[in-house]
């Protein structure tokens, strides 16, 4: 149940995000967000906020940032919201006790790992991430995420390419849709 959002190529983000065909491998179109970062932080972290419905940050207990733009993200809404935020990151990165969940992605297979929730306030989670394409990180994050002990409230994206990915199972909030 992907929430739709009405904004797109027109919003002007879109003119400063640099797209790069043939990234990382033949036939993707990447999004570089790094330019709209180096400018516009402020902007992103407002847009990001305003996407939500009202109240949902109320119904949270902590920001579940993706490896690696996703903690970018996430550390912009924790900062700003008094949020606490946990992270998800690549396979042996982080120190046990981990849960792990292998998915597939546009252009290959990962694994992922979050720490088990030892913390009985935190229990419900935004997961927060920079693009959603064919949906296979987000879907892990929240299969994850309930592994861990967290319910996943929704997912939160600047960027939604709406024609990669099925349903998730879960309301997916944009900024951007392509």
């Amino acid at each position: 149940m992907t929430e739709q959002n009405t904004t797109t190529k027109n919003h002007p983000f879109w003119q400063i995000i640099r797209t790069v065909n043939d990234f990382p491998k033949a036939g993707i179109e990447f999004y570089d967000i790094t330019p709209l970062l180096q400018h516009h932080v402020e902007h992103v972290t407002d847009a990001l906020l305003a996407s939500l419905p009202n109240g949902l940050f109320d119904n949270i207990d902590c920001l579940v940032g993706v490896e690696s733009r996703g903690f970018l993200f996430a550390s912009l809404l924790s900062g700003r919201t008094g949020k606490g935020m946990t992270v998800v990151r690549k396979a042996g990165k982080l120190p046990p006790p981990v849960v792990r969940e292998d998915y597939t992605l546009e252009y290959g297979t990962d694994s992922l790992e979050m720490l088990k929730n030892a913390d009985p306030i935190i229990r419900k989670v935004l997961i927060v991430d920079d693009i959603l394409a064919t949906g296979g990180t987000l879907k892990a994050t929240a299969k994850l995420c309930q592994s861990a002990g967290y319910e996943v409230v929704g997912a939160l994206v600047l960027i939604d390419l709406v024609d990669l990915h099925e349903d998730l199972g879960l309301p997916v909030f944009s900024v951007l849709q392509a």
